[in-house]
């Protein structure tokens, strides 16, 4: 009798090692923090994209005199006549790549250092420099490849396109499909390059409203948001890598005592 005693106690412990834990959970509401409060207001936050290597400027130069403007948007003079000029008055632009010092080279005004400066800054800058020779000019800068990227437990993956310069977490989240429900919503991870080439990274945490004061809450150009998995996304991975294991050590013991227990029938008979 104590042997069979012992055998349910063998396959009790193997049926709770290979039970997957079902008590642990996350927190799936955002801000969950002032769920409860009917009103509130948050400090204003000051945000502008900085301009960074590998990006592409668009950049164009204008006045009410085209002929004026015209050698600062055009690489080469001799591309077009007098003629073209007085009948298109359209401007002619150009992007420009940001490379690795941070410089820009223009027609007429050269290389000039563009890194760490948002793009009303830079127009300011040309409108300054260009001002010299042409009265009154009108530039128009834009950044034509500000993108961020969200991967992790997000429903679409994506590298995000932003076309107004100006993108926050939630938006970007919003923009891969949100958390899936094994998202850990308290842990968000932003990897950042700065302008000087360094990274930095923080976390944000999607169940406090404290997310919307974040310096990560606005997402400047090249951001990695990475939503990572919950404990459960986590546990039910190693079950599943473990299960066909666990199965076969489990069909092997039963098996195993099966034969024990037949023969000891046989020998108590």
């Amino acid at each position: 009798m104590k042997i069979y005693n012992s055998l349910f106690i063998m396959l009790a412990m193997l049926v709770a090692m290979t039970s997957c834990s079902s008590s642990k959970h996350t927190s799936l509401p955002y801000f969950a923090d002032i769920e409860a409060r009917a009103e509130g207001e948050f400090a204003k936050q000051s945000y502008q994209a900085k301009i960074a290597p590998d990006n592409e400027l668009f950049i164009s130069i204008t006045s009410k005199d085209p002929l004026a403007t015209a050698a600062y948007n055009m690489p080469m003079l001799n591309t077009a006549t007098r003629d073209d000029l007085l009948k298109n008055t359209t401007p002619r632009a150009y992007t420009y790549l940001v490379d690795s010092e941070g410089n820009i080279t223009m027609p007429v005004l050269g290389t000039i250092h563009v890194a760490g400066l948002t793009t009303e800054q830079l127009r300011d800058k040309l409108i300054k420099l260009v001002s010299a020779e042409v009265k009154d000019p009108i530039v128009t800068v834009d950044m034509t490849n500000f993108s961020v990227i969200v991967s992790g437990e997000v429903k679409t993956p994506a590298i995000i396109p932003v076309a107004t310069e100006r993108m926050t977490i939630l938006e970007a989240l919003a923009s891969a499909g949100d958390l899936t429900e094994y998202g850990e919503r308290s842990n968000v991870l932003i990897i950042r390059e700065n302008v000087d080439g360094t990274r930095q990274f923080g976390h944000v945490d999607l169940n406090s409203s404290e997310v919307l004061t974040s310096p990560y809450y606005y997402l400047q150009p090249k951001d990695y948001i990475y939503v990572s998995p919950n404990k459960i996304k986590q546990d039910n991975s190693k079950y599943n890598q473990n299960n066909a294991f666990k199965l076969s050590v489990i069909s092997t013991i039963v098996s195993g005592c099966s034969v024990v227990a037949s023969l000891i029938i046989a020998l108590t008979r």
